[in-house]
């Protein structure tokens, strides 16, 4: 038995990765945990639905697509506790896009 994975599999497993960053960036630190979560959540489905539709072969399986985005979530989480947290990327991909001032401009 060998496996190989195409190209698509393996840029959706690096953009799995890289989602923790982007989610952080378009969030701000006050922002409810809860409410990353499902953003990420959501941008796991959408990579793992892109990933099976640049896949080449017969056509599109949904429940491929669906695997695909569970296993995007589950790497995007677990790089984002395991990697992007303790390194302190998470906390500067927040900080670089501040939306909010703690005080007023002059001030």
């Amino acid at each position: 038995m060998t496996v190989s994975l195409d190209r698509a599999y393996w840029l959706g497993l690096l953009v799995s990765v890289v989602l923790p960053v982007l989610v952080g960036l378009v969030t701000t630190r006050v922002t409810h945990a809860g409410t990353k979560a499902v953003l990420l959540l959501a941008l796991s489905g959408l990579n793992g639905f892109l990933v099976e539709l640049a896949t080449p072969g017969p056509g599109w399986d949904a429940g491929t697509a669906a695997i695909l985005a569970l296993v995007s979530f589950a790497v995007g989480v677990l790089t984002h506790f395991g990697l992007w947290k303790p390194t302190g990327v998470s906390a500067k991909a927040q900080a670089s896009l501040v939306t909010s001032r703690s005080q007023p401009r002059g001030v």
